[in-house]
């Protein structure tokens, strides 16, 4: 894959909605890009975790070990039910506690069912996995703060103390729904 060929394949994967680019459009509507883009390290921290090794030796691996894909489906998706129901229970308007702090993203992250794919079917190349890692760090931070700006520009188009709430409802039910496909493709596997 040429390298405009690959940035534009991570692109399209990193800006598709998913449970990490939803906590980082609510951090961006709770904080601002600023504030948001304080989690940007544990968010890489998190696709790292889980794309270098299967970068190295994913292939490998997940052939010899079938169930370990479903595992991690399974475990993605029950990760993303537990943000979806923590994120609903969230105080409504004058609660000050951001819903969304570097663990819950870091975790999420590791555990997207995206990062599969970065780190078993675009990044790895032995002659190239450096600089591939290397967009992709770019691409992560780039995309990311173009979701805190979605989100800081949510918070700002309303003009409503509320408007935190309902996007914390909102994420809930989105990744609610994230969740189900997760667990259902984990137990359909």
């Amino acid at each position: 894959m040429t390298t405009p060929e690959l940035t534009f394949a991570v692109l399209v994967l990193l800006l598709t909605p998913g449970p990490t680019n939803s906590l980082v459009l609510l951090a961006g509507a709770e904080r601002g890009v600023a504030g948001a883009a304080r989690l940007i390290p544990a968010e890489l921290a998190g696709y790292f975790l889980t794309v270098l090794p299967l970068a190295l030796a994913g292939t490998t691996v997940l052939a010899d070990h079938h169930g370990l894909r479903t595992g991690l489906t399974l475990a993605a998706g029950a990760w993303v039910a537990v943000l979806a129901v923590r994120l609903w229970r969230m105080p409504g308007t004058g609660g000050a506690a951001a819903a969304v702090g570097a663990r819950a993203l870091f975790v999420t992250t590791a555990l997207n069912p995206k990062a599969l794919i970065f780190g078993l079917v675009l990044l790895p190349s032995p002659d190239r996995l450096v600089a591939n890692l290397a967009l992709f760090a770019g691409l992560v931070a780039l995309v990311a703060l173009l979701w805190a700006g979605i989100g800081t520009a949510l918070r700002k188009g309303t003009g409503q103390p509320r408007a935190i709430f309902f996007l914390r409802r909102l994420a809930s039910v989105w990744l609610a729904a994230i969740s189900v496909v997760l667990i259902a493709r984990g137990v359909g596997a």
